[in-house]
């Protein structure tokens, strides 16, 4: 039978999500690809500008560990590095500062970095792992010339694809194009930098009690990494350089023994002098304010420069932390106040607290400088603060238009 006779005494029909002779051209494809893609989770996207960078003169011990593990041209010997360390460390920061010296390298034929995907708890588009083998997939096609018409012709054979599970698309998107280019032996490698693997919570779905949202977020989280370990199985010139928490169940699925014969991990925590880097960044930070204020002065905000002791207990407040120590200096970078009494009246706070609190964990000394910068904020903010209750006093700063940066 035909298949016009299926349809010769049917009157007044609509064809709804009609998928046949779908075609997508050459041109296109690539922008049909962009509209599915994270675009925000770039490291240059507008959405992250200014992007987190590291301080100059801080963090050279890590930035250094990657690169000599990069290498650049020579494929490294484990084609997977994992940066860790708790929240405050500056991870984001030290991504986009790799990303950018992968960019200015001189010398080159070929562009090193070859995508990035900066996950991000509070972003529809870069807290799910829906889109990111779509993202990694469109920027490879811009950043390995010869891979495009491959990437292309894939998406035109099957627009669907970007529709298919992320394992399919994995296939489909990099991995056969890859493979259609005969031998990689001599192609350049390419570095892709994963952060934030523990912001990736899976928010397409919904989550009814708190131990289901949590198992979630484990499951999409080891996903994430399989679908890593899968790409690199296939020895393609790729490297892949992933930072995040320490979260139990990333920190034992790298451990085990698939994982760990082609991952080097790299503990922040315990890499390079952290009051160092983070006094470094007070110091710069504390004489730019001083110097504007110098420009500024007036008679109830004078022009001293920060007394050292001031410096010292602010350095040592920290504890390192430069999460901490940036968090208070864009709460006392302002024109509204007296920068030198805001930050007094912060450590004056943190002598007054229960020390045993305070130094129970970097988290609860970050929510206690969080808590009294929320105190300080303008009544007309407090009806932001009052519909949050019951939140962490982290969550409640970022809420708070007039903290936010």
């Amino acid at each position: 039978m035909s298949g016009a006779s299926y349809f010769k005494h049917a009157t007044n029909f609509v064809a709804r999500n009609t998928t046949f002779n779908t075609y997508v051209s050459g041109i296109d494809a690539l922008q049909f690809l962009y509209e599915h893609a994270a675009t925000g989770a770039l490291h240059d996207s507008d959405e992250r500008y200014p992007p987190p960078m590291c301080h100059p003169g801080t963090r050279e011990v890590v930035i250094v560990r990657i690169k000599d593990w990069y290498g650049f041209q020579t494929r490294p010997n484990k084609p997977i590095m994992w940066v860790h360390a708790p929240a405050g460390y500056g991870k984001t920061a030290i991504a986009g500062t790799v990303s950018k010296l992968l960019e200015e390298v001189e010398g080159l034929d070929f562009s090193p970095l070859g995508a990035t995907f900066h996950f991000w708890r509070t972003s529809s588009e870069r807290n799910s792992p829906a889109r990111f083998i779509i993202t990694i997939a469109y920027q490879l096609a811009m950043s390995i010339p010869e891979l495009t018409p491959h990437i292309e012709n894939a998406v035109k054979r099957n627009p669907m694809i970007l529709r298919k599970t992320l394992e399919v698309q994995l296939m489909k998107l990099i991995i056969e194009p890859f493979k259609a280019l005969g031998e990689l032996s001599d192609m350049p490698n390419r570095l892709v930098i994963i952060d934030g693997l523990d912001e990736c919570i899976n928010s397409d779905q919904e989550c009814r009690v708190d131990r289901q949202y949590a198992e979630d977020q484990e499951k999409v989280q080891i996903r994430i990494l399989n679908l890593i370990h899968n790409l690199q199985s296939h020895h393609l010139p790729l490297s892949f350089l992933i930072l995040s928490r320490p979260e139990a169940w990333i920190k034992q699925h790298i451990q085990s023994a698939p994982f760990e014969r082609v991952v080097e991990a790299v503990d922040l925590y315990a890499l390079g002098d952290h009051v160092k880097d983070t006094e470094i960044y007070i110091r710069a930070e504390l004489s730019r304010i001083a110097a504007r204020d110098q420009e500024d002065a007036t008679p109830d905000r004078g022009d001293e420069a920060w007394p050292e002791h001031v410096v010292q207990a602010f350095v040592q407040r920290t504890e390192g932390h430069i999460l901490y120590a940036s968090t208070v200096i864009r709460h006392i970078d302002t024109p509204y106040g007296d920068p030198r009494k805001l930050l007094e009246s912060i450590l004056d706070d943190y002598l007054n607290r229960n020390v045993d609190l305070a130094h129970s964990s970097s988290f609860s000394s970050l929510n206690a400088l969080y808590m009294h910068i929320l105190q300080s904020c303008p009544k007309s903010n407090r009806p932001i603060m009052i519909e949050g209750r019951g939140s962490e006093p982290f969550d409640l700063y970022m809420r708070c238009s007039v903290c936010q940066v």
